[in-house]
């Protein structure tokens, strides 16, 4: 049996002799096939680049469309009625199955905002004072009905746990533009309003990616990364020569083994070095005047939604690509119209704040907001006053980079039950939203068991429609 100390010599002396022609096809490789390797910040974008960064604020639990952003007159006409058997027979539905189905008309008026006059519900009056700059998306449709799953596919393309997120695909595709902060960051906070389903960490996973790609979610209170602040009395200095001394130790392992994760290891203790002074710099908000913390509704960083929101103006800012926000308060079964008052009040103010503050520093333009989640509700009661989940239609909206503004896209029929007219698909979503980035969604890709993956399968289209 060979010991590691000759495991070690041998591959020392294969290494030194082979340097020079090794080097050589080295080079050309990386050059060649940069999507194998999964170096970052090497392919060079397949098209012409519109968006810098991505912000998604994620309505995690199912936000009612019928009360946000699909106005169905019809619906409201019909309230209390059996629902026709047409739109449901067959049909895959939540916890209704075997029950008497109503229709349930929508609970708030909606009003035309801005010059555009789009329709939206009246709790949303500040997202209406941007109507000009978004393009709802009224057609879309997803393949799972409850939340777990549905946050999965949202999130990496497919039902199935473990594979990579999309904030993983791009940062294994595009690298990070900062040097101190992840390309990857998540952020979550909870309401009062709806049942909060509880957010997975797997969501923001970098499955078969190496790790270094995975999210990482900063916590809104306390410190925002576990175990990043030094023990008491370790200086920086001190702090850097244990650092180094490990790396030492890391890299010398990796000339043996050659494991991507060892590589990630050393990445990720030189990353958590920086980010000790990054990070505290980043919740510094006493850098912001008391108008801007005014305008996102919030008094501080206390782990709100409004907070999270102007956390992730100040991580864009600073070169993350992919900021993730989750406000866990939309899985409203009873009580829908209170409850939806209350979820709107709680994201409807600082979602806006942060398009106008983007505006205002010339970032609005770059920077690709996506607004949604993982599913929509029903058009019938559940109970006297709630809904259920629906995957069949539901709505979204876009802003900023290359999406057309002032606009509506797609239409669900006329209960909203289905997506009816110019049908999106969540590939079609990842596949405009990749195009966006310069991203060919064929052309991303990694091998993994003897397959090619890519984070929209086997199929989606670009919505050109809505590009600019």
């Amino acid at each position: 049996m060979m010991n590691n100390t000759n495991l070690l010599t041998r591959r020392t002396f294969l290494r030194d002799t082979a340097a020079g022609m090794g080097l050589a096809a080295l080079a050309t490789l990386i050059h060649a096939q940069p999507a194998r390797r999964g170096q970052p910040g090497v392919i060079q974008p397949h098209l012409p680049v519109k968006a810098k960064r991505v912000i998604w604020l994620y309505m995690a639990g199912g936000m009612s469309h019928l009360e946000s952003f699909d106005p169905k007159p019809q619906l409201a006409r019909m309230n209390g009625q059996p629902m026709p058997a047409s739109f449901t027979t067959g049909q895959p539905i939540a916890q209704l199955q075997g029950q008497q189905l109503r229709c349930f008309g929508p609970q708030h008026p909606f009003r035309r905002f801005g010059q555009s006059g789009q329709e939206i519900a009246e709790i949303f009056p500040h997202i209406g004072s941007i109507a000009d700059d978004i393009c709802i998306v009224r057609s879309l449709k997803t393949d799972a009905i409850n939340h777990d799953p549905a946050h999965t596919f949202m999130n990496t393309g497919t039902t199935i746990s473990g594979r990579p997120a999309i904030g993983s695909w791009l940062s294994y595709g595009l690298g990070c533009e900062a040097d101190d902060l992840p390309a990857f960051c998540v952020l979550t906070s909870t309401g009062r309003y709806g049942q909060s389903q509880p957010i997975a960490q797997r969501q923001w996973h970098s499955g078969f990616l190496p790790s270094r790609y995975q999210g990482i979610h900063l916590r809104g209170t306390g410190d925002p990364v576990l175990y990043l602040t030094s023990p008491q009395g370790v200086d920086q200095a001190r702090q850097r020569d244990v650092v180094d001394a490990v790396q030492q130790l890391n890299q010398l392992q990796d000339r043996v083994v050659d494991d991507p994760e060892i590589a990630t290891r050393i990445s990720q203790y030189e990353m958590a070095f920086r980010m000790q002074t990054s990070v505290p710099a980043l919740r510094d908000f006493g850098q912001e005047s008391q108008r801007m913390l005014d305008s996102y509704g919030i008094r501080g960083a206390d782990g709100s939604f409004g907070a999270n929101c102007l956390m992730a103006r100040r991580l864009a800012e600073r070169g993350v690509r992919f900021i993730q926000l989750y406000h866990r308060d939309w899985d409203h079964h009873g009580a829908v119209k209170d409850h939806m008052r209350g979820s709107a009040g709680e994201v409807d103010q600082a979602t806006a704040a942060l398009v106008k503050d983007l505006k205002a520093r010339g970032m609005f333009d770059d920077t690709l907001i996506v607004f949604g989640s993982e599913f929509g509700r029903t058009p019938m009661s559940q109970g006297a006053n709630g809904r259920d989940h629906h995957m069949k239609g539901f709505s979204m909206w876009l802003a900023g980079a290359g999406i057309k503004g002032g606009m509506s896209f797609g239409a669900t029929d006329e209960l909203g039950y289905n997506a009816a007219e110019n049908v999106v698909t969540v590939h079609d979503l990842h596949a405009t939203m990749l195009h966006l980035l310069g991203i060919d969604h064929l052309r991303l890709t990694y091998r993994f068991q003897s397959r090619d993956f890519r984070l929209t399968d086997v199929s989606g289209s670009v919505v050109e429609e809505i590009l600019a």
